[in-house]
């Protein structure tokens, strides 16, 4: 029977990239100079486009949820069980490489730099949390912290927190019976943003995002159980347009669909996921798709170095920043919407490669260790 190990879609790697981008938009437009938030092209870009880049992460986190959720499930229906600690050693060598020399990044470099550049370091993160992938908590407690590179973190710690848990439900749950988990994940979820409707914990509570998640494998269950995937084989093109047009509404006018009333904040991190596996679902199954990202090579060659592009693009947008001030560019509105960004993104292409090949991929070797 298939393994679990050797399922790829192909078409996720290009999803993988453009989510990057949107996250990236969304930290590198970022200014504070009121005469360039109030320039044209800044607004149409950043309070237009982009201002709900953010939604990137919700579509990584679904991705995670339905990936992770599948896979467990193909490997238990072709061995009887999951091997837990194979899994977890697997998550270890691909995330914690990077994950901690970026807290050592955030921690030692960065304040080292800018001490150096004169500048005061006042650097509230405890680095107990983020050691202990509980980053999300610390952005809870103290608030956003000091170095830039640590703010990226939270969403790394609660997919790890996700990595921990998961597997041991779906070890001790029949697979017939996982609509069980889904749906209280989902509940406690809608229970939790009910009571703590602010927008701290709405972004960066594992319990807020957890459903995320739950969508995610929801998805990836219904494929493998249920007689689902015809459905989706044979989604008609314009339930198809529907389902990608919506989604850009809410990535366009998510503030005014979803943001007005209390109810709609409490359920619409769960609408975006729905419409976020349905495109997953779309890409990997419809027969009658307008396109397939993995027909788009350099986009999706681009989305197999994603992790890394999502843990360097800070640093690389920090070096380019760094380079525009000393040239004296860095005030002109044009050069900050437009050339800034440009070099960031190719800096971080660049790095994410490197890191890849040269300190990542050493430690991808170790699966061979593992016995299938």
């Amino acid at each position: 029977m298939l393994k679990a190990q050797f399922q790829y879609f192909k078409n996720l790697d290009g999803l993988r990239f453009l989510c990057f981008l949107s996250v990236y938009s969304v930290h590198t437009f970022h200014v504070s100079n009121p005469e360039i938030k109030s320039n044209f092209f800044y607004r149409i870009i950043v309070d237009g486009l982009f201002t709900n880049g953010g939604l990137g992460v919700n579509f990584f986190f679904v991705l995670s949820g339905f990936l992770i959720t599948y896979l467990l499930i193909l490997e238990k229906q072709s061995s009887g069980s999951i091997n837990i600690y194979h899994f977890w050693f697997k998550r270890v060598i691909r995330i914690w490489p990077l994950y901690f020399a970026c807290v050592f990044f955030g921690f030692i470099i960065f304040p080292y730099i800018k001490n150096h550049l004169g500048q005061t370091v006042s650097e509230s993160a405890d680095p107990k949390l983020y050691m202990l992938f509980l980053g999300n908590f610390d952005i809870l407690k103290n608030g956003w912290p000091d170095s830039t590179e640590l703010g990226v973190l939270w969403s790394v710690s609660i997919e790890e927190q996700f990595y921990l848990v998961w597997p041991i439900l779906l070890y001790l749950i029949p697979i017939k019976k996982y609509w069980m988990i889904f749906i209280v994940v989902i509940v406690v979820s809608l229970i939790f943003r009910s009571l703590n409707d602010t927008k701290l914990d709405y972004y960066y509570h594992t319990l807020s995002c957890i459903s995320d998640m739950a969508v995610g494998g929801f998805g990836a269950w219904l494929i493998h159980v249920h007689k689902v995937k015809k459905l989706i084989t044979d989604l008609s093109k314009s339930r198809i347009v529907f389902i990608y047009l919506f989604f850009i509404a809410l990535f366009i006018f998510r503030e005014q669909i979803l943001n007005q009333f209390y109810f709609t904040r409490i359920i619409e991190r769960l609408i975006i996921s729905i419409f976020i596996i349905l495109i997953i679902l779309e890409q990997n199954y419809s027969a009658n798709s307008f396109y397939k990202m993995g027909n788009f090579k350099w986009i999706s060659k681009l989305g197999l170095t994603t992790y890394g592009m999502y843990m360097l693009h800070i640093i690389a947008f920090l070096i380019i920043t760094t380079v525009l001030k000393m040239l004296k560019v860095y005030d002109n509105t044009y050069v900050l919407v437009f050339v800034g960004p440009a070099l960031g993104l190719v800096l971080t292409i660049i790095m994410s490669k490197i890191s890849f090949e040269f300190f990542e991929k050493p430690f991808l070797k170790l699966r061979k260790y593992i016995k299938n």
